[in-house]
């Protein structure tokens, strides 16, 4: 693989057991192959199209763009970030919020402004420099390549952003927390992943950033872990095996 580095991953715990049988690799998503930064500009503008569906529904002058992404979007956010190994269904706290917020909208409209939202964050995502090189080489070199992500959002719309970024084409599967209803660290998620990508714990590399999530997790059901530290805004705690960067991935295997 061109421009991979090869030397020694940045590890305080080596994991040479796993070395040489790795037959998949399964990564989690946001600030690992991707990342974001909030899409305010494009959201203000998106729920500004819809202020005179969203009046004419609630036969009242819809509030202003800038109160809805504060009283409805914004909130919103603590279901992206929650702990609980329980996922939400995504439309009922979506309906609740905009309902809390004084618009109280038909299921047809919401799922509209959902989508429209949604897009604002496709057009968002920014993908690390070195994930399709890296999902590319694992494919050409036949080691499995599985997707395993917190999403609360409707999986058919996060699938459309996979495919839209190009990452949908370089991975042999994808799981999200909303197809499992269970969030990671919740063993199902990682079961449901192993299982689209056909192999054993014990054969399995887990990347991402979240040392619960990502690291303790995967390592409970016998699968090694790193963490990338990539997009991380702080260290992880000694003794836990970590990579700089997604190009050090091929020498783990």
């Amino acid at each position: 693989m061109p421009d991979v580095e090869r030397g020694s991953p940045r590890t305080q715990a080596e994991g040479s057991e796993f070395v040489g049988l790795t037959r998949g690799v399964l990564f989690d998503y946001g600030r690992t192959l991707v990342t974001f930064d909030y899409p305010t500009e494009d959201l203000l503008e998106t729920m500004r199209d819809f202020l005179p569906r969203i009046g004419a529904a609630i036969g009242a002058p819809a509030p202003e763009p800038e109160t809805i992404l504060e009283n409805v979007l914004l909130p919103l956010e603590t279901y992206v970030a929650s702990t609980s190994e329980d996922e939400v269904a995504y439309m009922d706290v979506y309906r609740e919020m905009w309902a809390g917020a004084g618009m109280k909208l038909s299921d047809g409209l919401l799922h509209e402004i959902l989508n429209a939202e949604q897009l604002c964050w496709d057009r968002a995502v920014r993908l690390d420099p070195d994930a399709l090189q890296v999902l590319s080489w694992l494919g050409s070199h036949g080691i499995k390549r599985g997707l395993c992500s917190n999403a609360p959002f409707p999986p058919e719309m996060m699938r459309r952003q996979v495919n839209t970024n190009g990452i949908g084409d370089v991975v042999d599967a994808v799981v999200f927390s909303s197809e499992v209803g269970k969030r990671k660290p919740a063993p199902e998620m990682y079961r449901a992943a192993l299982a689209a990508i056909g192999f054993e714990p014990q054969h399995v590399l887990f990347v991402g950033d979240r040392v619960r999530e990502d690291y303790e997790g995967p390592r409970s059901l016998g699968m090694r872990a790193v963490i990338l530290t990539a997009h991380r805004e702080d260290a992880p705690p000694d003794g836990i095996e970590t990579i700089a960067s997604l190009s050090e991935v091929p020498q783990l295997l």
